[in-house]
């Protein structure tokens, strides 16, 4: 079975017993300060190793969660780890993330800039996003720089991109000069 498929059925489960309990914001929570652990390389490779056995895994996030995560998320964790699906928690967090944001009629969306913005443009592309059928109704914008875009802006969102860069337009413009017959006759002759 694919890591995709496993990480979004535990991640339906998980997310259905939230919301049969009415823990779904807290578990969200402890889903998001998971996936933020997951990200150090010395607790990733613990949760991937073989060599590792369930028991000192379990002892190990007993140790670091408990008491801050809720009782249901504990329960989670050592079911997966005692399934010896503890490899795959890392993934099963971000879909976790990706399936409530769904739930919660949630878009994030990056709008990438040359140079930063002010939180007036910031707004205004908020307001405009929001009154877009494309976005679902709440927003979550951030707003990201670089320089290699020489002017203009990216919009990317779920798996949309707009692509209004200067640096775009040119690659438009040079792949259709490469593209134009004409000029290679003109040359040769």
């Amino acid at each position: 079975m694919s890591v995709h498929r496993i990480a979004s059925r535990y991640a339906k489960s998980l997310l259905d017993l939230a919301i049969e309990q009415n823990k779904l914001e807290r578990i969200a929570e402890d889903v998001k300060a998971f996936k933020a652990a997951t990200k150090i390389p010395d607790f990733k490779l613990l949760l991937k190793s073989p060599i590792v056995h369930a028991d000192k895994k379990t002892a190990i996030i007993k140790s670091i969660f408990d008491g801050k995560f809720d009782v249901l998320t504990m329960a989670f964790l050592n079911i997966l780890i005692s399934k010896g699906r503890e490899m795959h928690l890392a993934d099963i967090a971000v879909e976790f993330d990706s399936q409530y944001r769904k739930v919660k009629h949630i878009s994030t969306v990056t709008l990438t800039t040359a140079s930063p913005v002010n939180e007036a443009t910031l707004k205004a592309v908020h307001e405009k996003l929001s009154q877009s059928t494309a976005t679902d109704s709440h927003i979550e914008l951030t707003a990201e720089v670089d320089p290699g875009l020489i002017g203009g802006f990216i919009v990317e969102f779920e798996d949309k991109v707009y692509d209004a860069s200067v640096a775009h337009k040119l690659k438009q413009l040079k792949k259709e000069f490469d593209d134009n017959p004409y000029v290679s006759q003109i040359v040769s002759r």
